[in-house]
């Protein structure tokens, strides 16, 4: 993976996830680190780890009180119809300028009636969509 890639994308490189596979969980924002073994857990299954949290590990309240700020917020998607500027421009490959434009075609044209709408704004391609699906909702 190249620096800097994010957790969705080492997913998406090792051929997607199990259908079962409950994403959600994770956080699919993080950045990979060299070496990390991310685990992507099956329903039922624990996401815990005696080394702490690997990059896009589910977050729960051990890890929230080692790193205060990090909640389970982090493994939430975020909804493109309520999401502020700053919430948007948090995802991966999404800058300033791209979350400006988001929220002023929401604005523009009313709510997100799907995710897949979003390919709808200027500045996002299918490559941009794909790496935004798991991690937006409306």
């Amino acid at each position: 993976m190249p620096v800097g890639a994010r957790v969705v994308d080492a997913i998406g490189a090792a051929g997607g996830a199990d259908p079962a596979a409950e994403l959600n969980r994770l956080n699919l924002a993080a950045v990979v680190q060299d070496a990390a073994k991310i685990h992507v857990p099956l329903p039922g299954e624990p996401a815990s780890s005696a080394d702490g949290p690997a990059p896009g590990a589910a977050v729960n309240e051990a890890t929230e009180s080692r790193n205060p700020g990090t909640g389970s917020s982090a493994a939430r998607k975020i909804n493109l119809n309520t999401a502020t500027a700053e919430e948007l421009d948090s995802l991966p490959k999404v800058g300033p300028v791209l979350a400006k434009r988001i929220v002023e075609w929401r604005q523009q044209h009313g709510p997100f009636a799907a995710v897949e709408d979003l390919d709808a704004v200027d500045g996002v391609g299918p490559k941009m969509l794909e790496t935004l699906l798991p991690l937006v909702t409306v």
